[in-house]
C-alpha cells in the first residue's frame, strides 16, 4: 500500500495495539487538533479529519481486520472519502464520550410506566379488630380510560411516531466548547418523552390514557391489627401508563381510643369498682367485655388495686391465639351513710378492736356500752 495513509501511523500506535490503546491515542489527538481548540487553523482541521477517519476504522474490529488485509480499499472500496462533520463523528459517538469514557448517551424508547402506589388511612375500633369486621373504603385513583382503552387517542385514531425524536422520546443537543463538542440528551419537547404524538386526543382523558375516579373497595380488618400497621393490596393503586402495571394500595390502620379499655398488645385493661362488702366477703359480678358481659369471681378479701386476669378475653393474636383481659379492682368508699349503715360499721369496727372516742353515748351500740361497763367495774 505504497503512498497510502497508514491509520496506525495517524494515531501513533503499533499494528498490534489493543483497543484501549487505540482509544487513548484518539482522545489525546482529538483534544489536541479539535477545530474549536485551533480556530482558523486549516492544517489542524485536516489533521482532525484524518484522526477521526483512522479511529472509525481501527475502533471497529471487523473494519480493522479488513483494513489489515486490504488497506483502505477493504473498508471503503478505495473510492468514497469519509464524511466527518465537526459535530458528528459517525459511529464513534460524540466527543464527550471519547474524552471522558462515559460510553455515550443513547436514546431509548420510553418504556411502560408503572402506576403510583397509593395510601389510605382507616380508623378502626377495638371491636372491629376483635372480630375482623368488614370495612368499605373509598379513594381516588387513575384508571385506564374506557373510551380510548388507554391509547390517549379518540376512537378510530392512532398515535403516530414523533417526527422530532423519531419515537425515542429524547433528543440530542450538541454544544461546541473549547474542550470539544459536548452532547446532552433531553426529553423531546414535541412529544414530552412519549415518543408519539396524538392528532386527536381522547375527549374523556385528554390524551392521558387514564382518568381519575373515586373507587370503592371492600376489605376486612385484620384480626388484632396494631395501630399504624400498613397492609398492601397488590394492583389497587394507580393504573400504569403505556401498558405498565398498576401500583399498589397501602391501607394504614389507626386504632380509635376506647372509653372502657386500654390496649397492651393483645391484652386489654379495664377498671371495675366494687363495694367494701363484695371485696371483703367475695362475690360474683359482671364485667363488660368487648362483645359480651363476663361473670367475674371476686375472691373474699380482695384488696384495692388487685388485678384479676381473665384469660383469652382480650384481642386476637396470630401467634398466641388471644390475649387476656386484666380487670383492675377499685373499692368504693361511701361518702354518705344513714344511721343504720353507720351503726353497723361501728359495730364492725368495735369487733375489730377499733375505738371511736368521739362517739356520743346515745349512738354507742350495746356492744360498746357493754365494753365500757366492764372497764368501769374493773376500775
Amino acid at each position: 500500500m505504497p503512498g497510502e495513509v497508514d491509520y496506525y501511523e495517524t494515531l501513533g500506535v503499533s499494528r498490534d495495539a489493543t483497543q484501549e490503546e487505540i482509544k487513548r491515542a484518539y482522545r489525546r489527538l482529538a483534544r489536541q487538533y479539535h477545530p474549536d481548540v485551533n480556530p482558523g487553523d486549516k492544517q489542524a482541521e485536516e489533521k482532525f479529519k484524518a484522526i477521526n477517519e483512522a479511529y472509525e476504522v481501527l475502533s471497529d474490529p471487523e473494519k480493522r481486520r479488513a483494513y489489515d488485509l486490504f488497506g483502505r480499499a477493504g473498508v471503503r472500496g478505495g473510492t468514497a472519502e469519509p464524511d466527518f462533520g465537526f459535530g458528528d463523528f459517525g459511529n464513534i459517538g460524540d466527543l464527550f464520550d471519547l474524552f471522558f469514557g462515559s460510553g455515550g448517551a443513547r436514546t431509548e424508547t420510553p418504556r411502560a410506566q408503572r402506576g403510583s402506589d397509593l395510601r389510605v388511612d382507616v380508623e378502626v375500633t377495638l371491636e372491629e379488630i376483635a372480630s375482623g369486621a368488614p370495612k368499605t373504603i373509598q379513594y381516588a385513583r387513575f384508571q385506564t380510560c374506557s373510551r380510548c382503552e388507554g391509547s390517549g387517542a379518540e376512537p378510530g385514531e392512532s398515535p403516530t411516531t414523533c417526527s422530532t425524536c423519531r419515537g425515542s422520546g429524547r433528543v440530542r443537543h450538541t454544544q461546541h466548547t473549547l474542550l470539544g463538542t459536548i452532547s446532552t440528551v433531553v426529553t423531546c419537547p414535541n412529544c414530552h418523552g412519549e415518543g408519539r404524538v396524538i392528532a386527536r386526543p381522547c375527549t374523556q382523558c385528554r390524551g392521558e390514557g387514564r382518568v381519575r375516579q373515586m373507587v370503592e373497595r371492600n376489605i376486612r380488618v385484620p384480626l388484632g391489627v396494631e395501630d399504624g400497621t400498613a397492609v398492601q393490596f397488590l394492583g389497587e393503586g394507580d393504573s400504569g401508563r403505556r401498558g405498565g402495571e398498576a401500583g399498589d394500595l397501602y391501607v394504614v390502620f389507626h386504632v380509635r381510643p376506647h372509653e372502657r379499655f386500654e390496649r397492651d398488645g393483645s391484652h386489654l385493661h379495664t377498671k371495675l369498682t366494687i363495694s367494701f362488702a363484695q371485696a371483703a366477703l367475695g362475690a360474683t359480678v359482671k364485667v363488660r367485655g368487648l362483645d359480651e358481659d363476663i361473670a367475674l369471681e371476686i375472691p373474699p378479701g380482695t384488696q384495692p388495686g388487685s388485678v384479676i386476669r381473665l384469660q383469652g378475653k382480650g384481642l386476637p393474636n396470630r401467634r398466641q391465639g388471644r390475649g387476656d383481659l386484666l380487670v383492675h379492682v377499685n373499692i368504693h368508699v361511701p361518702t354518705h351513710l344513714n344511721e343504720v349503715q353507720r351503726g353497723l360499721l361501728r359495730q364492725f369496727a368495735a369487733a375489730c378492736g377499733e375505738r371511736f372516742t368521739d362517739v356520743p353515748e346515745e349512738e354507742k351500740s350495746f356492744f360498746e356500752k357493754f365494753i365500757s361497763g366492764l372497764k368501769g367495774e374493773k376500775s
